[in-house]
């Protein structure tokens, strides 16, 4: 199959094109930064945020293979804070990268396939997706916003063939803690006092979390299956249970026990 990932030099990315292209695929991977490449795989310098950027990276794959078989939306950053003091000019950026940069890419690739009348489409959202997390708000905006543009989308493509499935990852050490753009100012530490201990929680979960090539194995076997499910949480035990719970529990409550979680 020819597949388009985007967001390949570390993490995720890296991990899942590494797999699918030692499982005899054809990948190609956007970046915006050098790093070590891996073997096997085409690297298309793009930015996810740059409309023509986008558009030639899609151009280069279909000019290259002719078609795009499986589109993966990974490229994504995350922004640390009290709501209140994010600065509008990261929230934009939030939304810009995780949610826009999806849809620029899509905006090209979903045409080519509904021409080609076949197509996967695997956009990653997250747990904080499918919840609100304590200073993480903007992250967690942009991704409740993926979620309802995919399941959206997946009624609109589904008359051509086409899948969308949305993967939400729990907690995962890789470099994105360490690229996690953190308010820091005095103020809004003095305003809320429990934001530093809360962000250590979150960012010492990540650190000992499940290993990226963990999610690559889940996602090679996903973009083979011959009909793959709406949605695929990928995160421990303990965090499968917390999607479960924010399902069947009352708001007020499961809010109480996730304030609980994280030390508020």
């Amino acid at each position: 199959m020819v597949i388009l990932i985007t967001g390949i030099t570390s993490g995720f990315g890296r991990a899942m094109a590494t797999r699918l292209a030692a499982c005899g695929h054809t990948v190609y991977g956007t970046f915006r930064h050098t790093s070590d490449q891996i073997p096997g795989v085409t690297y298309i310098k793009a930015d996810v945020t740059d409309e023509s950027s986008v558009n030639e990276a899609v151009d280069t794959v279909l000019r290259t293979s002719g078609r795009i078989d499986v589109f993966i939306s990974n490229a994504g950053m995350g922004i640390g804070g009290p709501l209140e003091f994010t600065p509008i000019s990261d929230a934009q950026a939030q939304m810009d990268v995780n949610f826009m940069g999806m849809v620029r890419f899509l905006d090209r690739v979903v045409p080519a396939m509904r021409t080609h009348g076949y197509g996967r489409i695997l956009c990653f959202s997250s747990i904080g997706g499918l919840m609100g997390l304590p200073y993480q708000g903007m992250y967690s905006a942009s991704k409740f916003a993926i979620e309802g543009y995919c399941e959206s989308l997946r009624l609109e493509l589904r008359q051509f063939g086409i899948s969308v499935t949305v993967i939400n990852p729990g907690d995962f050490s890789t470099a994105f803690t360490a690229k996690r753009k953190k308010i820091q100012s005095q103020q809004a530490l003095d305003a809320y006092p429990g934001y530093a201990v809360s962000m250590d929680s979150i960012e010492n979960d990540e650190k000992n979390g499940l290993k990226p090539e963990y999610l690559a194995k889940r996602i090679t076997r996903i973009v083979t299956r011959r009909r793959p499910r709406c949605r695929y949480v990928i995160a421990t035990p303990v965090q499968r249970a917390s999607v479960l719970l924010k399902a069947i529990l009352p708001a007020r409550l499961f809010s109480r026990i996730l304030g609980s979680y994280y030390k508020l």
